[in-house]
């Protein structure tokens, strides 16, 4: 069922409420009126007959001539009575069928036909004495009543048409910015973070068109951040492959060429056989350090070995050894050892990644590592790397693949990495991630 549907609905039933609960109250009211209109104005013209002709006219003629010559009063009948039983009369004669434009009977019905009748003998001064009748006919009420209430109903349902014709404008200009809005949210869906939503004249309307489009704008600068770092990783992959292979065919195609030439010049020349053995034996080492040279680039085993504040302490050792002029330290809970190996790799990618851009571009004297584990106000690991270097504009430091590398790192584990820098100042490094505890 439709919003528009729905709100019409219960206009119309509202409207209906309305209408039937004011025709039975203006009903009730209109008889109440009818009835006491009727009653008031015989009684007040049997007062005033009485009271006032009676005490005057001294004898039956005169009495007669005054009646006779009253005009014709409003929905009242007046007959006079002699005691020669003839009668004489004013007043409306008219019966319900005659006038041209009454009331539907239904609604005589509703609100009822009985007349009022008052009937009183009264006597002249002379001691002549007559029988009054006076009897309110209720048809002119009840005509001014259903006008009345005809006035009502039309009001009603005017108003009813207007409110309806309100609605149905308010309703269809707003399902069509709903429809602008849904529509632009399924090209979203779809990964089309360039569609943009319009100006909308309602300002509620305008604040979602805003968030929204403040939205597009941010998945789709993430969307050409993720396909940048993408095709960057891409790149360093081919980069790192080419490399191996080279050094597979450098070194190892090399040192495996030797050993054979030894081996078999060892089988011409078996008394130069110990000179042999000890050449083929230190190319073999050579192996081994190219070996473990390669498999420290793919995965340190050091991490799976002894784990990661063992990794972090080799790292820091290696990187300490080529540039004795930096200073580091290093405070790391013992806990850490506990983590998992998909959270200790990348926080070790994380922290090599902010070492190398330290050793590249800081220009620092003194580099801190900072690990530790907190279980308030949930289980999570934070990490902290600061350095006193140069530091730099954070606007452009958030851009380069390293940075990006690192938070889809933090990000993939439901952790948040912020950065701190000024220029002069250094640069720090703060990554929170969460811990789910089994």
């Amino acid at each position: 069922m439709s919003l528009s549907y729905q709100i019409n609905l219960k206009i119309l039933l509202s409207s209906l409420l309305i209408l039937f609960l004011g025709g039975a109250i203006a009903i009730w009211q209109a008889r109440n009126s009818v009835d006491k209109e009727l009653n008031a104005s015989a009684s007040l013209t049997e007062h005033l007959i009485t009271c006032g002709l009676s005490q005057t006219i001294a004898d039956r003629t005169t009495w007669l001539n005054c009646f006779s010559s009253l005009k014709e009063t409003r929905h009242l009948t007046i007959e006079l009575m002699t005691p020669s039983g003839q009668a004489f009369g004013i007043g409306n004669k008219h019966k319900v069928n005659d006038l041209v434009e009454s009331p539907p009977f239904w609604f005589i019905n509703l609100i009822g036909n009985k007349q009022a009748t008052i009937e009183k003998l009264i006597a002249t001064a002379s001691g002549d004495q007559f029988s009054l009748r006076i009897r309110a006919n209720p048809i002119d009420e009840i005509q001014e009543v259903w006008e009345e209430s005809l006035a009502f109903f039309c009001t009603i349902l005017l108003l009813t048409l207007l409110t309806f014709s309100s609605v149905y404008f308010a309703i269809h200009k707003t399902l069509a910015s709903i429809r602008i809005i849904v529509d632009t949210l399924q090209q979203i869906e779809t990964g089309n973070y360039q569609q943009q939503l319009p100006e909308f004249n309602t300002t509620e309307y305008n604040s979602i068109a805003k968030a929204v489009n403040h939205m597009t704008g941010k998945l789709h600068q993430t969307q050409l951040e993720n396909r940048a770092l993408v095709k960057h990783s891409m790149e360093i992959l081919e980069t790192e492959r080419k490399q191996l292979a080279q050094e597979l065919h450098d070194e190892l195609g090399q040192s495996l060429t030797a050993i054979k030439m030894m081996a078999v010049i060892a089988n011409q020349k078996k008394d130069q056989i110990a000179e042999i053995s000890a050449s083929i034996a230190n190319s073999c080492d050579g192996l081994i350090n190219i070996v473990r040279s390669i498999m420290h680039r793919l995965h340190p085993l050091v991490l799976t070995e002894l784990g990661l504040k063992a990794a972090i302490e080799d790292l820091l050792n290696h990187w300490a050894s080529k540039n004795p002029e930096i200073k580091f330290r290093f405070r790391c809970d013992d806990e850490v050892d506990t983590l998992g190996q998909k959270l200790s790799i990348q926080i070790f990618r994380v922290v090599q990644e902010c070492l190398t851009n330290i050793f590249r571009h800081a220009e620092a004297q003194e580099c801190s590592v900072t690990l530790a584990m907190v279980e308030t106000p949930e289980h999570q690991v934070r990490l902290t790397v600061t350095d006193n270097g140069k530091g730099c504009d954070i606007n452009k430091l958030t851009k380069g693949f390293g940075i990006l590398g690192m938070k889809e790192r933090v990000h993939s584990l439901g952790g948040n990495l912020s950065i701190q820098s000024t220029l002069n100042n250094g640069v720090q490094v703060n990554a929170v991630i969460p811990i789910v505890v089994n």
